[in-house]
């Protein structure tokens, strides 16, 4: 087994997702850092133990005392989705940012974006270009040639209380736009997240996350061990569709991936 990262920095530190997140960092004995914007506003909301670190997503350059010194991040971050400019600043160019002032860096990374992320023609995706953004941003960590997990959940919360059975999907074919593409407990991704980060199963794995009625798993690595690894050298995540042929993609796109590919 490849060593267990030990400092984790949470992206989305603030987020519903994201203190979950922190929490459960600390529970599995992580060093855990949470990224934040203010940190006199978020220390009431995250555990005594996470270690706050002041950065703007949105700024490159801002980050170094961010990533210094640690060996994973969790993306948990997000944008309201509500115009174009807001979705590539925060869906991808916070990813962006964040790989960019890790330099050289190892480090493991786990990466939340949403079901339904590949479909190009999604009402959802038409006004800003959300999932599009969302869909660049795991292909920039895929360039990056870091060990990395990729997780697309579906509807937070919307699971009964005996649905709990976790199932991981490749190919992202549940594209209703609605909790009917299968739904998952917040507390559930989180723990898929973290969990990620210390499993040799998980390594360049894209899967979308939901839940079926039945018990929580005992163990997470024998459904991280089912999937279908990501083709080497590939943008794409396994038995995904390409809509946006990454030729056809904003020169400044391409640019970020060629200078990300290792």
């Amino acid at each position: 087994m490849s060593e267990r990262p030990r400092t984790v920095l949470v992206v989305g530190a603030t987020g519903s997702i994201g203190r979950l997140v922190v929490a459960e960092a600390i529970r599995q004995g992580y060093t855990t850092r949470a990224l934040v914007r203010d940190a006199a506003k978020a220390r009431g909301g995250l555990p005594a133990e996470a270690q706050l670190v002041v950065g703007d997503l949105t700024e490159p350059g801002t980050l170094g005392a961010a990533v210094d010194g640690i060996d994973a991040v969790v993306f948990t971050h997000g944008s309201h989705g509500t115009d174009v400019a807001e979705t590539e600043a925060v869906d991808y160019g916070a990813v962006h940012n964040v790989l960019v002032d890790l330099g050289d860096r190892p480090a493991r990374i786990a990466l939340m974006t949403a079901i339904g992320v590949t479909n190009h023609e999604a009402a959802f995706n038409r006004p800003s270009q959300a999932h599009d953004w969302k869909l660049r941003a795991e292909r920039l960590v895929r360039a990056g040639g870091r060990p990395y997990t990729i997780v697309r959940p579906g509807w937070f919360d919307y699971n009964e209380p005996e649905q709990l059975r976790i199932a991981m999907l490749q190919g992202d074919t549940h594209q209703a736009g609605d909790p009917s593409d299968g739904s998952i407990a917040r507390q559930q991704i989180a723990e898929v997240l973290v969990g990620s980060l210390s499993s040799d199963a998980a390594d360049r794995k894209t899967f979308e996350l939901v839940a079926e009625h039945g018990p929580a798993p005992d163990s997470l690595e024998p459904p991280f061990a089912a999937l279908e690894a990501d083709p080497a050298g590939s943008l794409d995540g396994a038995r995904d569709t390409t809509n946006l042929p990454p030729e056809a993609e904003p020169r400044r796109v391409r640019d970020a991936l060629e200078s990300l590919r290792r």
